[in-house]
C-alpha cells in the first residue's frame, strides 16, 4: 500500500521545477518624478569636488608659506 502512494508522490515532486521563471530584461529608467532630485543631486557632487579642490589648493599654499 506504501508503494502505492510513495510512486506518485515521487513524480509529483520530480515535475516540480525551483528554479524561478526568466524575468525579461528591461531598461532601468530613472523615475521622471524624481528627475529633478537626481539632477540636484549630481549638481551638488560637482561642486562637491570643486570645493575639495579649492580646499587642496589652499592646504597647499598653507603648508608651502610654513616651509620657507
Amino acid at each position: 500500500m506504501m508503494k502505492w502512494t510513495l510512486i506518485p508522490l515521487a513524480l509529483i515532486l520530480t515535475a516540480c521545477d525551483a528554479s524561478p521563471p526568466p524575468q525579461p530584461q528591461t531598461e532601468a529608467k530613472p523615475n521622471p518624478v524624481f528627475q529633478t532630485q537626481i539632477q540636484e543631486m549630481e549638481k551638488a557632487r560637482a561642486v562637491e569636488g570643486q570645493v575639495m579642490d579649492a580646499a587642496q589648493a589652499q592646504r597647499q599654499q598653507i603648508d608651502d608659506a610654513t616651509q620657507r
